[in-house]
């Protein structure tokens, strides 16, 4: 499944049509930040996860959606569950993000 890239705009509208969201909080500046993009993308290719929404939202952009998650640090990864934050934590660790993603199975 394809990166939705998301702002204070459409966060809530993604949240809504979507059961099962993770999302990226990055920053332009953020080299962590670029380096995690190309895991993230696979994680959103893997078959394993075809039914959760993956989502990139600038930070510095959309303080609405950072709110929404208690962003920290970048990059901040949270999991959403029907709306609702289920976990977040700042990491660039792939295998920390990868748990995350799989307990919203």
């Amino acid at each position: 499944m394809a990166i939705i890239q998301a702002t204070d705009t459409d966060f809530q509208d993604v949240l809504k049509n979507n059961e099962r969201v993770v999302v990226k909080y990055f920053a332009d500046w953020c080299g962590n930040c670029r380096l995690f993009s190309p895991k993230f993308k696979r994680m959103a290719a893997n078959e394993e996860f075809q039914d959760v929404a993956f989502v990139d939202v600038n930070a510095e952009v959309s303080p609405e959606a950072r709110k929404l998650a208690g962003v920290t640090n970048l990059p901040y990864f949270a999991v959403f569950k029907n709306g609702a934050l289920v976990e977040g934590a700042a990491t660039s660790k792939e295998d920390f993000v990868l748990e995350m993603v799989r307990k919203l199975a």
